[in-house]
């Protein structure tokens, strides 16, 4: 299969695109500056305390959906900020939402974490 010089430019934009909305999210929401900062301490914590790649796997895997989920959060919220600030029962319920998707990925992250140090203190 032969790659297309379009295909190469339209990659290149996809990435200064994905790269530019990382940027904006670190700038302007604090949550995700956080979340950024706990991936940067915990994934050597991650390294050290899973015993074989899976586990750091895991590990490192749960820290990064909460990154996502926190994205994803903040492009619904900005999305329905963008359409009007006016209270909405709509508007409050996609927020609302999309918050819970973040404390449910922070739940599975704390259940991943405690189960894989639970095991490691068990031996």
């Amino acid at each position: 299969m032969r790659i297309k010089e379009f295909d190469i430019i339209r990659l290149l934009q996809a990435n200064r695109y994905a790269l530019a909305g990382l940027r904006d999210a670190f700038r302007s929401q604090v949550a995700v500056r956080q979340e950024v900062l706990i991936i940067l301490v915990m994934s050597p914590v991650a390294l050290w305390l899973g015993e074989n790649g899976v586990e750091r796997a895991l590990l490192i895997g749960a820290l990064f959906l909460i990154l996502i989920t926190e994205l994803l959060n903040a492009a619904i919220e900005t999305t329905v900020d963008r359409i009007g600030t006016e209270h909405h029962e709509l508007s409050r319920k996609a927020k609302d939402m999309a918050a819970a998707a973040v404390l449910v990925s922070l739940i599975m992250a704390g259940i991943v974490w405690l189960l894989i140090l639970f095991d490691k203190l068990a031996q």
